[in-house]
């Protein structure tokens, strides 16, 4: 899993609209705070795309099997029974 959460602070250099950095500042927006979350969102997009890219064939694999020879263990699922067993037609 990709977590952040506990890593320490380092400090950096950034260039930043001057507008933008004004406006942020009247509405008093902890700026290190805000840019830390978002950086922080688009790489864990950006992290999980590229895994899914790199993996697309086994998933896809994975999905044909599936659909061919339905869910393992579905005969032993006491829930979502009206969803059937995973197998196309």
């Amino acid at each position: 899993m990709l977590r952040f959460d506990k890593a320490p602070k380092k400090a950096t250099n950034l260039s930043l609209n001057s507008k933008v950095l004004e406006v942020a500042r009247e509405l008093g927006m902890n700026l290190s705070q805000t840019v830390d979350e978002l950086l922080a969102a688009e790489v864990k997009r950006r992290y999980w795309a590229k895994w899914a890219e790199e993996n697309k064939d086994g998933i896809a694999a994975y999905n044909t099997r599936i659909a061919k020879e339905g869910l393992p263990l579905a005969k032993y699922r006491t829930f979502a029974r009206s969803l059937g067993d995973g197998k196309k037609g």
